[in-house]
């Protein structure tokens, strides 16, 4: 019934301790085995979702920047790209460095800081990336960004994401990731819009896919999705807008989705039915 299944990363593919288990890792293989289309939509940027994609063996064009990338594991060619303008790019640099608040920024799939601060260190170290230290962002800014993220407690982001959305309205996407990230891409990169350009390219209808994710980031992957599916470790906001809640990200929930809608179709069409819901 289902021909694509579309996965976020942390804090849901990944544990607490950013781990995958070996059960979680034999259901995507058996379900790609099937001839699912199994993918992964992430904020992440496309080298550190790839490593994770190699480990679990997904080949499939990957989701990453919130949407703002499409790209597949074993080739160079980027399938789609939107890229925040020059002009919010240097705004929001700008703004980082009047308030003193940490920003990171992305260009041809390098993470960029402007010091090597702690925050900095910590998330490559975490994500398994390199990253670059250019004092002159503005100057990169000229480019533009792939995505820009800003990183501190919920007190400094929750005010500062209403201001720039006030600011900026649609000319921007800008969204919560984790509680103390704060993503700003391209109006037009977001999970759903990205999900939507690949399942056209690979010719599968939205009522064919699945899509699974936590966070605020994720609500437009639930929504473009033929069926939606939180986590149950989410923010409240996606388990309302959710089809089906499963288990945590540390109860291998997204080995239980795979499970019951993908492996055992039967049992997944009656669920299925059972939701009373169907975004078509």
């Amino acid at each position: 019934m289902y021909k694509m299944i579309a996965i976020d990363l942390d804090g849901t593919l990944l544990t607490d301790e950013l781990t995958i288990s070996p059960n979680t890792i034999t259901a995507i293989q058996q379900a790609i085995e099937m001839g699912t289309v199994v993918t992964i939509a992430t904020g992440r940027m496309f080298s550190s979702a790839k490593l994770i994609a190699q480990q679990v063996g997904i080949d499939a064009p990957l989701i990453t920047y919130q949407g703002a990338m499409i790209k597949s594991v074993g080739a160079a060619d980027v399938l789609y790209e939107r890229a925040v303008s020059s002009t919010i790019s240097q705004k929001l640099v700008e703004l980082a460095f009047e308030r003193d608040i940490h920003l990171q920024v992305y260009q041809d799939d390098i993470l960029y800081g402007a010091a090597e601060t702690d925050k900095l260190v910590a998330y490559a170290e975490a994500v398994q990336v390199p990253y670059a230290v250019e004092p002159d962002l503005i100057g990169l800014a000229q480019n533009g960004f792939t995505k820009l993220l800003f990183i501190d407690e919920p007190h400094v982001l929750d005010p500062l994401q209403q201001e720039l959305q006030a600011l900026f309205g649609e000319s921007a996407y800008i969204a919560k990731s984790k509680k103390n990230y704060l993503e700003v891409t391209h109006p037009e990169a977001n999970k759903g819009s990205a999900l939507l350009f690949l399942a056209n390219a690979l010719g599968i209808d939205r009522s064919e896919i699945i899509g699974i994710g936590d966070n605020h980031n994720d609500s437009e992957l639930l929504k473009q999705a033929g069926f939606g599916i939180a986590m149950g470790n989410a923010v409240q906001a996606v388990k309302d807008i959710a089809d089906y809640t499963s288990l945590s990200n540390n109860d291998e929930g997204v080995r239980h989705a795979i499970d019951k809608f993908i492996l055992e179709p039967q049992e997944g069409s009656e669920e299925y039915a059972q939701s009373g819901r169907k975004k078509l």
